[in-house]
């Protein structure tokens, strides 16, 4: 039977790779590089990333709650034109994984949408670039709607994590997984709380601080309570993707993290959960 090795949760900063190219010893170098020594440390076979999608493969016609590659590999980041940008042209899929997860949904209430036809963006090659260089690890991609409002609820997103670890505990091969959540916190990109010339806006450090006190403390019902469609939209118009790490959290319970540290200025979170600690 397949094992839940480790989970790990990063933003996916499309400056990312340039910046740590420049500056590996830098904040993001530093940052990226503690939570990859996590992931080498227990080595996973394959990794089951929770993403949110920035309108690379579903978009407005077709845009699914829940949705799960199953694929023997893909390519990314598509279109992102970010400088820097690593492009994969031979992403591999771990196939036989994203469809058994994809049954076992099925079989537990959640009618997942199936995609076999898929490219990743920034969302998904950022992190795997800085935790699964050269991409040796085959990974999952499952899809959680965490920019187009309305969003799911945040115990409907616990709920699918916790299916997840149902399906990797039930898969028949003796694999070692990892799970990588993939998001900002706090955050808003062109939104209502852009400051005047720039992109963006400031992030809710309150909220960050909540929400990865809450993880340190394995005080997840607190932060289901808390992470309602109002308080994320306070929060800015990408602070959905915070349900990428809910859908984690729902996969490992109230397991606390060996590692996890805020980067507030950027309203992201690093962290890392081990099962051999």
């Amino acid at each position: 039977m397949a094992e839940l090795v480790g989970a790990f949760g990063v933003p996916h900063m499309p400056n990312t790779p340039l910046s740590v190219r420049q500056s590996p010893n830098g904040e993001l170098g530093q940052l990226f590089g503690a939570v990859r020594q996590q992931v080498d440390a227990v080595d996973p076979d394959v990794l089951v990333v929770f993403d949110t999608d920035h309108f690379a493969t579903w978009y407005y016609q077709k845009l699914p709650v829940f949705a799960i590659g199953v694929a023997e590999s893909t390519s990314g980041p598509g279109t992102d034109d970010w400088p820097g940008l690593t492009r994969f042209e031979d992403i591999p899929v771990a196939e036989d994984v994203g469809r058994h997860i994809y049954l076992c949904g099925l079989d537990h209430g959640f009618d997942l949408t199936l995609s076999q036809e898929f490219t990743v963006d920034h969302s998904i090659t950022v992190p795997l670039e800085m935790l699964n260089p050269a991409m040796q690890r085959p990974m999952v991609p499952f899809w959680v709607n965490g920019i187009a409002p309305p969003l799911p609820l945040a115990r409907r997103v616990y709920a699918a994590g916790q299916m997840v670890r149902r399906a990797i505990d039930a898969f028949p091969a003796g694999l070692r997984v990892g799970i990588i959540a993939s998001g900002a916190l706090s955050g808003d990109i062109g939104g209502p709380h852009a400051l005047p010339g720039g992109p963006g806006g400031p992030p809710d450090e309150d909220w960050v601080r909540f929400a990865l006190g809450c993880m340190r403390d394995g005080s997840i019902d607190e932060l289901l309570e808390a992470a309602t469609r109002e308080r994320l939209q306070r929060a800015g118009n990408v602070s959905g993707e915070i349900l990428n790490w809910i859908a984690l959290l729902g996969a490992i319970g109230d397991r606390r993290p060996c590692l996890i540290e805020p980067q507030l200025r950027g309203g992201n979170g690093y962290a890392a959960w081990r099962w051999d600690r």
